[in-house]
């Protein structure tokens, strides 16, 4: 690292800034090039000044968009899902989604698709040498019960992969939470609560929403796509009828809804008396509800205590997560709002803190990999289904299975399997 003063190729007491230049000898570069780097003041004019400069040398041209990265990826310095990890490390914006991108991009992920290729490898060497040198050969029995052993293991441990939920994908793009209820119910105040800004409009006039509106929002680490929709009743306006069946499509496409209802309408006894059976749910909402179904009870100021106790206790008799709070004037929504931040860690099983294990993490973080990792699925099951007789198809089920493996992080050769084959057995003493 020198320190210099960066001056125009065509004029040379033309000087642009002071600053630093930087020489870096790969392959221990980013890209596994030599690199040199200018560090500059980050003014505007300054920038644009010494890129118009640059652009005067007739070897330099800009880089185009990921360029940097892809020489990294093609020098061997990175593999696919490391790219993958630093790109969305870049744009991550939630804690959850800087902890994912940064174990992509260090690698932990690489190393886990690694291990299943490798093991997927070692179950192709053995019914491989079965092949080749199976006669003469003093192979040893058990070869072919031991690939269809560790095949099997395998197998299991990419089905957990897959029942994961969509959590790494769900983290990495946003939560979909959908805010639904009746008109006048306090959505859009929930909304504007959440957003800690007036985002939506809000009126005591009944459809004041009528389409939906979307805030990406930060809770609890996770970042949460919030659609409010519109207040579901029965409507002869024709506008407000298409917000209501687009309000309706999007809880139902949602990872998460939240029900807002008014404390004060839930009791069908206006006492609150505990001999109600359930919540009052109106009748065009009933379809929606689910048993993953939130609920806030929305003006608990203007209800007893002894009403919101007796419609909280009504919604965990019937196996619902809710809290009661007033938005008008904030009584309970901190606690609301952190049970819910606690409420989507535990949907979708991740723990708080520095603590988290690596095994609680989720390694499926894009569509491709699930892609990829379903047909490895697929060619180790037609693998086991395939009797021991027709040992040279079962050995191109592997062979295929390991290249959807190898395709999520990088391919995979002839050579991988030649290099586990001489390994692992003594052939040709």
């Amino acid at each position: 690292m020198e320190r210099c003063r960066i001056v125009h190729p065509t004029n040379p007491l033309e000087q642009l800034d002071d600053g630093l230049a930087v020489f870096f000898r790969g392959p221990r570069s980013f890209t596994t090039e030599d690199v040199v780097e200018l560090h500059l003041h980050s003014g505007r004019a300054i920038i644009s000044s010494v890129l118009g400069a640059l652009s005067q040398l007739s070897y330099c041209r800009p880089a185009e968009a990921g360029e940097f990265t892809r020489r990294a990826f093609l020098g061997g310095r990175m593999d696919l899902t490391q790219v993958e990890g630093l790109k969305d490390l870049i744009n991550a914006e939630t804690e959850g989604q800087r902890r994912i991108a940064l174990r992509a991009a260090g690698g932990t992920a690489r190393a886990q698709f690694d291990e299943l290729r490798t093991g997927i490898i070692g179950c192709l060497a053995n019914v491989e040498a079965l092949i080749d040198f199976g006669e003469g050969e003093d192979i040893e029995e058990g070869v072919y019960d031991q690939a269809r052993s560790r095949a099997q293991a395998l197998l299991c441990t990419i089905e957990k992969h897959l029942n994961d939920d969509r959590r790494g994908e769900i983290i990495r793009s946003g939560v979909r939470l959908a805010i639904f209820g009746p008109p006048n119910a306090g959505k859009s105040s929930l909304l504007n609560f959440l957003a800690q800004r007036e985002a939506a409009i809000v009126t005591p006039v009944p459809g004041t929403t009528r389409d939906i509106l979307e805030l990406s929002l930060d809770i609890g680490g996770l970042p949460v796509i919030v659609a409010d929709t519109a207040g579901l009743r029965k409507t002869d306006d024709v506008v407000e009828s298409i917000g209501i069946e687009r309000a309706k499509n999007a809880v139902r496409g949602a990872d998460v809804s939240l029900c807002v209802l008014a404390l004060p309408d839930v009791l069908p006894s206006p006492s609150g008396n505990m001999d109600a059976s359930s919540l009052h749910i109106p009748e065009e909402m009933a379809e929606l509800i689910t048993q993953d179904t939130m609920f806030l009870l929305n003006k608990s100021d203007l209800s007893s205590t002894h009403t919101c106790t007796a419609a909280l206790a009504l919604s965990y008799s019937q196996g619902h997560t809710a809290w009661a709070a007033s938005l008008g004037t904030g009584e309970g929504t901190g606690a609301f709002l952190a049970g819910f931040a606690r409420a989507l860690h535990h949907r979708f099983n991740l723990r708080d803190g520095e603590a988290e294990q690596e095994r609680e993490v989720p390694l499926i973080t894009h569509a491709r990999h699930r892609v990829h990792l379903e047909s490895a699925r697929r060619f180790l099951q037609a693998f086991l289904d395939t009797p021991a007789c027709d040992v040279v198809l079962g050995a191109e089920e592997l062979r295929y299975a390991a290249q959807a493996v190898g395709k999520i992080s990088g391919l995979i050769d002839v050579e991988h399997v030649l290099d586990a084959v001489f390994r692992d057995f003594c052939i040709g003493k």
